[in-house]
C-alpha cells in the first residue's frame, strides 16, 4: 500500500552543517498491518512518520502510495493526507472547536466534504472511539484526559484515512486508559480495515497488539518482523538501548541457564504455555 525506497533526510544545523536523521530507509506498509515502531529517543521514529503523509520530503529516495510516487509533480500531496492520517503526540492539545462535534468535523470540512457529509463522518468516528451523542455539544475541555485523546483520534478518523499513523498515542495516560487506547486501535483496524503504524515505548503493548515490529536505530530500520521474531533478538535490542518486556528478559535468562524454551516469550500467557509444555514432556521419575 505504502512503500519507501532508500529514504534519506537530514536537519540543517548552523554549527555542523547538517545532522543525518534517516539513512537509506526502506519499508512497506501492507493492507491491515498493525506495525509497532520502536527505538530509543533520537533514532528517527517521529521524523520517519512525518514522511508517511508528506509532511516532510526526503532528500533522496521515493515514497509510493499504491504504486504512485508521491514526489511526482503530478501527484497531489493533499490527496495523500486524506489517505494517511497522522495523530501527533498529545493530540488533545490541538482540540480547539467550540464543541466536540464541530472539532471532529473540522478535518473533513477542510478536505471538501459538505456539512452533511462531514457531520455524518464525524458522528460515525466519535461512535467508534466510544464518545456518545450526549457529549457532542460539550466543549472538548470538559472531557477527561482519555476522552480528549479519543476525540482527537476521531478527528483524524473522520477524514477516512486508509492508513492511521500515531505518535505515542498512550503517552501520559494511566495504565488502564493506555490499555483502552490500544484496544481502541485494534477495534478501528477491524471495523475500518485500516493499516496502523504506531510509535510506542510500551513494549508489552506492542508485543500484544502489533503483528509487525519495526526497530529503528541511528536512522535506519534495523529489524522488521513479527513480535516473536524481533523480541527474540534480546542482546541486539539491548545494545540498541531498547527495553524489552520483563517476561521476555526472564525467559531469555532461563534459556541461557539451559531451560529448553523454544524462544523468549513475549507475554506472561505465552511463557505459561511454554513452561507447561516442558513440564508435560518431562518423564516421571
Amino acid at each position: 500500500m505504502l512503500q519507501g525506497k532508500h529514504i534519506t533526510f537530514s536537519y540543517p544545523e548552523p554549527a555542523k552543517g547538517k545532522t543525518d536523521v534517516l539513512a537509506d530507509v526502506s519499508f512497506e506498509i501492507r493492507e491491515h498491518d498493525f506495525i509497532g515502531l520502536i527505538g530509543a529517543s533520537g533514532s528517527g521514529k517521529t521524523t520517519l512518520i512525518k514522511h508517511l503523509n508528506g509532511l516532510l520530503k526526503a532528500e533522496s529516495g521515493e515514497i509510493l502510495f499504491k504504486g504512485e510516487n508521491i514526489y511526482s509533480k503530478k501527484y497531489p500531496v493533499s490527496e495523500l493526507r486524506k489517505k494517511v492520517g497522522l495523530v501527533f503526540q498529545y493530540p488533545e492539545q490541538q482540540l480547539f472547536g467550540r464543541t466536540i462535534l464541530k472539532d471532529v468535523m473540522y478535518g473533513p470540512l477542510n478536505l471538501g466534504m459538505s456539512e452533511e457529509e462531514a457531520g455524518k463522518s464525524a458522528k460515525e468516528s466519535l461512535e467508534l472511539v466510544g464518545i456518545s451523542e450526549e457529549y457532542y455539544q460539550m466543549s472538548p475541555m470538559e472531557l477527561s484526559g482519555g476522552q480528549k485523546r479519543c476525540a482527537a483520534i476521531a478527528g483524524v478518523l473522520a477524514m477516512q484515512p486508509e492508513i492511521l499513523v500515531l505518535d505515542e498515542p498512550a503517552a501520559g495516560l494511566d495504565p488502564e486508559t493506555k490499555h483502552e487506547i490500544f484496544e481502541l486501535l485494534c477495534r478501528i483496524r477491524e471495523k475500518r480495515n485500516n493499516a496502523i503504524v504506531l510509535v510506542s515505548h510500551h513494549m508489552e503493548d506492542v508485543a500484544q497488539f502489533a503483528n509487525r515490529v519495526w526497530v529503528m536505530y541511528k536512522g535506519k530500520i534495523e529489524m522488521d518482523g513479527t513480535p516473536e521474531e524481533v523480541y527474540s533478538r534480546v542482546e541486539e535490542l539491548e545494545e540498541m538501548n531498547i527495553g524489552i518486556p520483563q517476561i521476555t528478559h526472564l525467559t531469555y535468562s532461563l534459556i541461557k541457564e539451559g531451560v529448553p524454551l523454544p524462544r523468549p516469550a513475549i507475554s506472561v500467557e505465552e511463557a505459561e504455555k511454554m513452561l507447561a509444555e516442558i513440564l508435560k514432556e518431562e518423564k516421571p521419575l
